[in-house]
């Protein structure tokens, strides 16, 4: 129905440093960064919910990136972990699974001492928790969509990673609690029809989507093509890249 989804190799996508990462990669992030903060003007956009077609687009590694982007920019982050079925954030950032999130859910442990402080990336972190049985109930449930309202007024951004679209119905669900969506793209892999179920689906949900993110650009094929400023841009930059950098 979706397309045939091409086949992608695992790509190993780390949590930039800002100090240290390529400058196009920085740029990209202080891009998705601005476009998220006029997203919100005259609006109340602080609850982002980020998601995909297909597991391995990206999703984890662009939202847990533009967390960091954003606390380093001096904003108040919380990143929520809401991938309750194979959670990453935590593999991502180097903290403990547990406690987390399942665990303020089902009130066995208090959320200040679940979150995780990361004051190197200047990001607060929930991670994911325990895996429960039950992870759409959770999301979807009047403890979750209570939990976010007493976390709201202490963040200016609450970034939540949500597992893929087409193949589980937790990111719509938790997309009523969530003042927009992100779609991560993965460049030549994600099709058309994939992007469009996506959208159809977190429609009918009644979901806020802001925009889409396109991930794993290949610079290198982007620089034989001059298809103006935009590009040229990416052209001029692509030097900064290894052969195999993404």
């Amino acid at each position: 129905m979706f397309g045939i989804r091409k086949k992608s190799k695992h790509i190993k996508r780390p949590v930039i440093n800002i100090e240290y990462a390529p400058f196009p990669v920085v740029e990209a992030y202080k891009a998705l960064r601005a476009n998220i903060q006029f997203t919100g003007v005259g609006r109340k956009v602080k609850k982002i919910l980020f998601t995909s077609s297909n597991p391995m687009e990206g999703k984890t590694s662009v939202s847990v990136n533009l967390a960091v982007t954003l606390g380093q920019a001096g904003q108040k982050v919380l990143l929520i972990d809401t991938d309750l079925r194979k959670p990453r954030v935590h593999t991502l950032l180097g903290l403990p699974l547990s406690p987390g999130l399942t665990n303020v859910l089902v009130k066995n442990q208090g959320f200040d001492a679940a979150v995780k402080r990361d004051s190197t990336r200047s990001i607060d972190v929930l991670t994911c928790g325990p895996i429960p049985p039950n992870p759409t109930e959770l999301l979807g449930s009047t403890a979750m969509k209570e939990f976010l309202d007493s976390v709201e007024e202490n963040y200016d951004y609450i970034i939540m990673d949500t597992p893929p679209v087409l193949l589980m119905s937790d990111a719509a669900v938790l997309s009523k609690y969530a003042d927009g969506v992100v779609i991560v793209i993965q460049a030549a892999v994600t099709t058309f029809d994939m992007v469009k179920g996506v959208i159809s689906n977190l429609e009918k949900a009644g979901a806020n989507i802001l925009g889409c993110v396109l991930n794993d650009v290949r610079m290198e094929e982007m620089s034989k093509h001059r298809y103006g400023t935009k590009y040229g841009y990416y052209r001029n930059y692509s030097h900064y890249y290894d052969k195999d950098s993404k």
